[in-house]
Order: structure tokens, then sequence, then C-alpha cells
């Protein structure tokens, strides 16, 4: 009796959780990507920003993550024949910096460069396709990521979630700090789940503090070290100078390394000498 107990439990087990290393593989190598429209930094990450993965990009104010956010929102929409998931964005906003004259011009700019294809898509076709969430606070940013779940299995052709950005109501006015850890780490949970399961990427933006350490302060990302396991890859953006970088900080699949960028009126593009600071509108 005891042995068909076990045969029953391991057989459920190995239904909803177990896989080979080669499946886990050939899962990874099939990984569908969110082109960034700059070349160079598609090609340190492997091809674009991952499906079925959480990727965290975090930087000081200006450095572009937003417009870079803003960037996948627009691009997860390219046409299948055209090499992109033709999928729809959610995007949730927790510190108001989504703008839609900005998005309009990264559309018009993804339109021109569609331009050759047979299939036409307009500015306000893009827009048409980015379900926004603005929180305005802790709670109502937990109640938005658990109802997630549900709306993106009500709106199966959402191909990214965008978190812009995950620190901000949880570095202010927040004293108990067990219960932050725990939210957080439910909020991880519940963000890696919903990119496995609807194979979806997860991209969510990050503050940075100031952290004595050694004798001296560094700059590193909120939410402190716990955090940092929440994603599968971190990307981090600085300044060198007077040009935008991006450095490939955690990853399983590709090594560390470091690309310049560019933020454009048409976007997120490579980094050239003439290369000029967009309008932050």
């Amino acid at each position: 009796m005891e042995t068909t107990s076990l045969s029953t439990s391991w057989n459920q087990l190995s239904r909803f959780g177990s896989q080979t290393a080669w499946e886990m593989l050939e899962k990874e190598e099939s990984s569908r990507r969110i082109t960034t429209s700059c070349a160079d930094l598609d090609k340190v990450v492997g091809g674009g920003f991952r499906c079925n993965q959480v990727t965290e990009v975090g930087g000081v104010a200006g450095i572009g993550k937003t417009q870079l956010g803003i960037q996948l929102a627009v691009n997860v929409q390219i046409p299948a024949d055209c090499g992109g998931l033709e999928g729809k964005a959610v995007y949730i906003d927790t510190e108001g910096s989504f703008m839609l004259e900005r998005v309009l011009q990264i559309a018009q700019a993804c339109v021109e460069d569609l331009h050759s294809s047979h299939r036409k898509m307009t500015p306000a076709d893009f827009l048409d396709n980015i379900f926004y969430f603005r929180v305005c606070s802790y709670a109502e940013q937990t109640a938005v990521i658990n109802y997630l779940e549900t709306f993106v299995a009500d709106h199966k052709d959402v191909k990214v979630v965008i978190i812009d950005s995950i620190a901000f109501h949880f570095r202010y006015h927040f004293d108990d700090m067990p219960l932050r850890t725990r939210l957080l780490g439910e909020i991880a949970l519940k963000l890696m789940k919903l990119a496995q399961k609807f194979s979806l990427a997860v991209v969510l933006t990050n503050q940075v503090i100031n952290k004595f350490a050694d004798g001296s302060f560094h700059l590193t990302l909120a939410l402190g070290d716990s955090w940092s396991h929440a994603c599968t890859e971190r990307i981090i953006l600085f300044w060198k100078g007077s040009e935008r970088y991006a450095y490939i900080d955690k990853s399983p699949s590709v090594r560390s390394a470091s690309v310049s960028y560019c933020v454009t009126e048409r976007g997120i593009r490579n980094s050239s000498s003439n290369c000029k600071l967009v309008k932050m509108m």
C-alpha cells in the first residue's frame, strides 16, 4: 500500500513539474526573443529579450529604462513574417513615466521600418495593442500582479509584461520590512510562473540607491540582495562619459559583456558618433 502511494505521488510530481535537461535546453534554444531595435544590444543579450524568463533592467534616472520599456512594448508587435512575435504588451506604470507622445514617436519609426513589408500597420495599431495599468501604491501594484494570470489567460496574444518600475512603491513609506520581503518574494514567484506558463517575457525596471559598504557609498539596485535572485537575467544601464552603456550583470545563457547604445527620436538604436540626446517628453 505504501509503495503504491509513493508511486502515485511520484507520477503526479512528474506530470506537474519534472522535465529532462534535454527538454530544458530545447525550450531555451527555441525561446523567442523581442528585438530592442539596437543590433549591438540584441547581440550581447543573445538575440533580444527572451520569452519564458524575467529580465531586470536597472540604472540611474534618465539612462533610458522607460525608453527601453516602451521600445519593447512596440517591438513585440512586429509581424511574424518580419521576424517578430506579433504579440501585445502589458505596461504597468508605477511612476507615471509612460509618455504617449514618446510611444507615438517610436511606433511611427517602427511603421517606417516595416514600410517595405506587405503587412501594413499604423501607429494607432501599436497603441491599441498596449494594455496600460497605472498603479499608485504597493497595494495596487500587488493586486494588478495577482490579476495578471487571469488577464493574460483572457488575452493570450500578450507576449511581454513590463513593470516600470518594480521598486518605486516598495522603497518609500514602507516600515514593515518583513512584510515587504514577503510581498516581494510572492511577486517574484508569480512573475516567473507567468513568464513560463504563457511563454512571454517579463521585463522589470529598477532604480538605484546608495549603499554603504567597505567604508564608502556605492550605487546598487534597489530592494536589496534577496531581490537579486528574483530575475533570470539582469542588465545594468550606466553612463560612461556622455555615452550610454548596457552591462549584462547576470545571465544563465550569455557571457557578461557591455555595449554602448543610444536613445534617439526613433527609439533605442546603435550608438554612433553623431548620436544626439532625445528630448524626453
